[in-house]
């Protein structure tokens, strides 16, 4: 294996990745450090997973020297916020023992700590395209001095359609500069937009010839399975033998929310990521799950570029994903860093030719997905699944027990009501003499603190029954119902002035 102390990598960072355990170089780092940290312009291209932050993340970081001057120097284009993330954390670990300072700008956050670390001097910038052009706009990024510019993950920006804003981004950026492009995959518009903003870039494919277009230490399962069934299938999945942390891909929020909910409710430790999340929540359930106290994420494909977590043991896809791509970037959250993994894909009766389209394209010589239900006997033997297991463990959620506790104390109260209190609600409704009582007004279905609610005393005018008539069914207080009822009636019309 070849060091980083080989590839010419300054002392300081070298000690620097050694003290978070790094020492080898990956393919991509091997080739692609010693020809950037002269200036040469880059094309890397190498399967998700397998160390491109670094393999530009280090060139970046040395070429700015030990000491630079206050201004954005080098700027780090990334497709999504979770990314944004990720790559800011790996290269401020690079500036651990220099002055350099880096900062991310990234929508979904206050503008004012982002300003404040750009007025502070911060020479690395990591952003994505809408916020770098906001604050650019604003006068409040200067990017006439970032002589280096890297696009990472450049096939993302291209689905999500990108492109005219990284065009906006490089005409703020010096006319010599030094340029990465770093990608999973190189369709047609990548390859136009390197040749029309790159200087005579060398194109690096860090790739075992003999391998297929997936990861080999990744082994691939595909079932066909029912939707009714998945939740159970995918609870007994998370009880295999040797499972480490698990990420597992909805296609949309709301199928990631209840699956989150379901799942917890199951007893299990999930999380989620998805768009209906504030950004800050979106960052407390990424923090949790790579601190390993949630052991579960699902996600929809905007995180599917920012998991970088080295032990994650499976990646389960809920709904198959729209193309091969797509499966690469979801199932290259495992098998990270030379480890093995387990991508498990559920293919619907609807998507069977989703899934003949992805094998056709990755070669995996599985046209025809397994017939699979919960309690199927191969799914506990390619899985490793205990003999017996259930779809739900014995340690239920603290919110569930809650709840459970709560509702013989409501129950209780209703009984004491009586249907006498029934009968008297409704006559002083019908006698419309301004003394009537509300029915109880429960929290939201589902909610947490319903029961907590209902035990508690209400305000006035909040529309509950107190026993002392002092509000209608509405919860309007009895005089402003009298001042309506008077207006109607045409009784006691005021005079002009008065």
């Amino acid at each position: 294996m070849t060091t980083f102390a080989d590839l010419g990598v300054d002392q300081d960072i070298v000690e620097a990745l050694a003290a978070r355990g790094i020492i080898d170089s990956f393919p991509i780092q091997e080739q692609t450090i010693p020809l950037s940290l002269p200036g040469q312009d880059i094309i890397g291209q190498a399967k998700t997973g397998t160390g491109k932050t670094f393999g530009f993340g280090i060139p970046v970081v040395q070429r700015l020297g030990l000491d630079p001057e206050p201004g954005v120097k080098a700027l780090v284009v990334v497709p999504t916020r979770e990314l944004a993330v990720q790559v800011y954390e790996d290269i401020d670990m690079l500036t651990s023992n220099r002055s350099t300072s880096v900062v991310a700008i990234y929508g979904g956050k206050a503008y004012e700590g982002q300003i404040e670390q750009l007025r502070a001097g911060a020479q690395i910038v990591v952003g994505t395209p809408g916020r770098l052009i906001d604050l650019a706009g604003q006068r409040l990024l200067d990017l006439s001095n970032a002589a280096e510019v890297v696009l990472d993950e450049a096939d993302k920006m291209l689905d999500l359609g990108f492109l005219p804003d990284i065009e906006k981004i490089f005409q703020k950026v010096p006319a010599v500069r030094h340029t990465q492009l770093f990608s999973a995959t190189m369709p047609g518009p990548i390859v136009a937009l390197a040749r029309r903003f790159m200087s005579n870039p060398i194109h690096i494919r860090a790739s075992d010839p003999d391998e297929g277009v997936a990861q080999a230490n990744i082994r691939h399962l595909v079932y066909r399975a029912h939707a009714l069934d998945k939740d159970e299938v995918i609870a007994r999945i998370l009880q295999a033998e040797g499972r480490g942390k698990t990420v597992i891909f909805t296609r949309t929020k709301r199928a990631a929310q209840k699956l989150v909910d379901e799942l917890n409710d199951r007893g299990f430790n999930a999380g989620a990521v998805h768009g209906d999340m504030s950004q800050e929540a979106r960052e407390r359930s990424m923090a949790a799950f790579k601190a390993g106290k949630k052991d579960v994420l699902i996600a929809t494909d905007v995180a599917a570029r920012g998991i970088d977590v080295d032990d994650v043991s499976h990646v389960i896809n809920h709904t198959i994903p729209d193309d091969e791509k797509a499966y690469l970037h979801r199932v290259g959250r495992t098998g990270r860093a030379g480890k093995t993994g387990i991508a498990v894909t559920f293919v619907d009766w609807e998507d069977l030719h989703k899934w003949a389209l992805i094998n056709r394209a990755l070669d995996f010589g599985k046209p025809e997905p397994v017939e699979t239900y919960s309690s199927s006997p191969h799914l506990y033997a390619e899985l490793d699944i205990p003999e017996g297991t259930k779809g739900r463990i014995t340690t239920a959620p603290r919110t569930h027990a809650v709840k459970t506790q709560k509702a013989p104390a409501r129950a209780t109260d209703a009984a004491a009501e009586g249907e006498g209190g029934t009968k008297r609600r409704r006559r002083r409704r019908r006698a419309g003499d301004g003394v009537g009582s509300t029915f109880e007004q429960d929290a939201p279905a589902g909610s947490e603190d319903s029961a907590d609610q209902a035990e508690a005393t209400p305000a006035d005018g909040a529309g509950t029954h107190d026993g002392a008539g002092k509000e209608h069914h509405d919860g309007k207080p009895a005089a402003a119902r009298r001042r309506r009822r008077r207006r109607r009636s045409g009784a006691g019309s005021p005079t002009p002035g008065a």
